[in-house]
């Protein structure tokens, strides 16, 4: 069981305005996969989005934090850019996976500007803000997450890290 960390971009569910219905949607889909450690809903606000990664991420809380919204392409939009703000290494194969499985429910799905990198010992994937697409792409994506992380995990371990 992996330990997972969830990050909401969202004004509205920042603010009280919305419900969140996609961090929920990573809990349930994620059951099996591994438990879920850190949850929180954060405006769309670059320094701060990046904040919460870096922190998560230096303090090894989670292996695997799963933002959800703001990979779109409205100005408030800034999931990838914080995400790129703060990993080392990009993993480009996750988000490609996710838009190959979506486009083959719409064509919108060649909007995203979903991205996936590693800080240190942990992996961070954006996900879409719709219930409905985080399931979609957690579905194409989990079975090979685990394999990834656990290389990710012990070959740190094995540094010395």
């Amino acid at each position: 069981m992996y330990r997972i960390a969830i990050l909401t971009a969202s004004d509205k569910g920042a603010s009280g305005q919305r419900q969140d219905l996609s961090g929920p949607a990573i809990r349930e889909a994620c059951a099996g996969f591994g438990q879920v450690c850190e949850y929180a809903v954060l405006a769309d606000e670059r320094p701060a989005l990046a904040a919460a990664l870096r922190r998560i991420c230096d303090d090894d809380a989670a292996d695997i934090i799963f933002t959800t919204g703001g990979t779109g392409f409205s100005p408030r939009d800034i999931t990838p850019e914080a995400t790129l703000d703060v990993v080392e290494r990009l993993a480009p194969g996750i988000p490609e996976a996710m838009r190959a499985r979506s486009l083959q429910v719409t064509d919108r799905a060649m909007l995203s500007r979903a991205t996936a990198g590693i800080r240190g010992r942990t992996l961070i994937v954006n996900l879409p803000g719709s219930p409905k697409a985080v399931r979609e792409c957690l579905e194409a994506i989990l079975p090979a997450l685990g394999h990834g992380i656990d290389i990710l995990r012990s070959a740190a371990s094995e540094c010395g890290s």
